[in-house]
Order: structure tokens, then sequence, then C-alpha cells
């Protein structure tokens, strides 16, 4: 199993974004030199009460001192974008990374968001497929016409194509049935997001591989997932230190309507902390992941850091996990 750092970018509105920007880069030079194997960041608009960077443009700044990491949007919510761009933008990254670029796409699940990019949420089906569609047409394709329900392009010359041929692997993600069951349609990896309990992502994996071979796609060989971590010396302390970041964090994901999240106040959160969160000594974080790795999960990105954490927290974490876990996870 690979395991990669996902850098947190979500904080508190307020505080100063050049200090926040200094922060996720020595967060990233942390990781790096712990030894963890890719490096992913998330995507989002508007998303008040918190403030963030954009991937596109972050990722191409950390493949400048990601050293041999990979690096994964973690992920693009492509149906807010235009696919021309998007597919352009990729494949220039791609190039800056030599190849490293690992691409997780998603619809969002934000009606501010699909309002702003000018679309409604009815659409993000559509948009996304077609998208999609229409971005791997553009890099594989010498000249592309492209008349859908969303997108037209006439006589297309992309201006760019991928370092990866024929382009870069692609995540799809989500937390139900839907997003498996169009992962294993279009052939592509399914990326568990972070709320999705063990059991449920059991199910949903086998779903997603009796789907691939329904469709007569063979395994993409990748089975990515997203997970929250929180470690300290014993679980104990552990426990007692996420618990405030953990409430802080998703009552905020609440007011978004977050799919799959409770009310916090109605036990939810100890749900997602019990069943589906990594908490706990790095022994516990160990044996969590070996659990998913028995799933036949090839890549496990975790996230380090809670809104108002102290950056020097952040910086122990990442040690911890480099000393203490990565070893025992990223073993053969």
């Amino acid at each position: 199993m690979k395991l990669g750092f996902h850098v947190g970018q979500v904080v508190f509105r307020g505080q100063d974004l050049r200090r926040q920007w200094q922060d996720h880069l020595e967060q990233l030079r942390a990781c790096r030199d712990a030894g963890f194997a890719f490096v992913s960041w998330g995507h989002h608009w508007l998303i008040h009460p918190f403030q963030h960077f954009q991937p596109l443009p972050v990722l191409a700044r950390f493949a400048a001192e990601a050293g041999e990491m990979e690096l994964a949007t973690g992920v693009l919510l492509t149906p807010l974008l235009n696919p021309v761009q998007v597919a352009e933008d990729v494949a220039t990254l791609d190039h800056i990374c030599e190849g490293r670029l690992i691409l997780g796409v998603g619809l969002g699940y934000r009606p501010e968001e699909l309002e702003a990019a000018g679309g409604a949420m009815a659409e993000r089906i559509g948009r996304f497929e077609e998208g999609l569609a229409l971005m791997k047409r553009l890099w594989t394709e010498d000249e592309v016409t492209h008349r859908g329900r969303f997108y037209q392009v006439t006589g297309a010359r992309p201006t760019a194509r991928p370092y990866q041929q024929p382009h870069p692997r692609i995540w799809i993600a989500g937390s139900t049935e839907a997003p498996v069951r169009r992962a294993a349609r279009l052939g592509h990896a399914f990326f568990a997001l972070g709320t999705v309990p063990h059991e449920t992502l059991h199910r949903l994996i086998e779903q997603w591989r009796a789907g691939l071979r329904e469709h007569g796609h063979a395994p993409p060989g990748e089975l990515p997932i997203h997970r929250e971590m929180y470690v300290a010396s014993t679980r104990e302390e552990a426990w007692r230190l996420a618990r405030p970041s953990v409430e802080a964090k998703y009552a905020g994901y609440a007011q978004h309507g977050l799919p799959g999240l409770d009310d916090p106040t109605a036990g939810g959160l100890d749900r997602l902390m019990r069943e589906t969160f990594i908490i706990g000594s790095p022994e516990d974080c160990v044996a969590a992941l070996a659990r998913y790795r028995a799933l036949g999960v090839t890549h496990a990105t975790v996230r380090l850091f809670w809104p108002r954490m102290e950056q020097a927290h952040v910086l122990r974490m990442i040690e911890l996990v480099g000393a203490k876990v990565l070893p025992a996870a990223q073993t053969p």
C-alpha cells in the first residue's frame, strides 16, 4: 500500500493567507522527507467558513519540491470547470511533474459551486461524463469535433498532450453506489472518500469489481481511499486531542450538506470517528491500514491536519507517521 498525505488546506477564514501558504509548503517538505509516496490536494469554491487555495496551481508549485512523490487531485470537481481548459491544464501539469500526476475527479455536492459555474445540481452527472469523454478525446486525437448537451468544439486541435500515455490515471471519487457503478462502467479506479465506513467500503469494492467484469474492463490496478487520521503516542491521547478538532471541522461540513454526515449533535461524529477515521497510536493506525490493505486498497491518502491545529503539531504527526506507520504500511 502507498501512503499519501492529503495536505490540510482547509482552515477557518480569517487566518493570514501568506502564513497559510508557507505552512502548506512546510507540510509538503516534511511529508516528502518522511517518505510519503504521494501528496493530494482538494477542490472547492466559496467554502465559508473555511478558506483554501486551488489544486492545479498548487500542485504545479509542489512539483518543484516533491521529489519522487506523485501528485494527486483529491478531488477535482470537473462539473464546475470547462473540460477543454482542464484537458490543457492537466496535460501541462503532467509534463511539469514528469508523469507523476494522478487525476482524481468527482461531482461535488454543493449547489453554490454549480451555480457559480453556471450550472445546476441536476446537471452534475451529465457535465461530468460528457466532460470526461471530451477530455480523453482531446488527449488522444489530433482533431476533435464534439456536439454535446453542455460542450461544443469544432475542429479542435489540442495544444498539449499529457506526458503519460494515453493520459494520467483517473480515480473517480464517491461514497455511494452510483459513482462505483460509474467508475466500473468507464473502467477507472473507484476512489472512496473519507466518510465511507469499512463495512460499506467492502461492499462497494465488490460492486466495483463486479461492474468492471460486467463491462469487460480489466482491473485498473489501483484502488485508492481517503481517510482522516489523528495519531499520537497513545490511543487515549489521540482520541482526546482529535475530538475538538473533528467537531469544529465537521460542524462546518454539516452546514454544507456533506453526504453521509449525520447531525453532529446526534452522534454522527462518534460513528464517523469510530467506524471510518483512523485515530489512535501508531500501532492502531498500522492495524487500521492493514484492514484496508486486506480489501485490496493500493493507495491511502490521509489527512493529518485539522482546523485550528498548530503547525508544530501537524509536523509532529507527520514525523510520527513517517517513523512508526509508513514502514509497516508501505512494506510490499
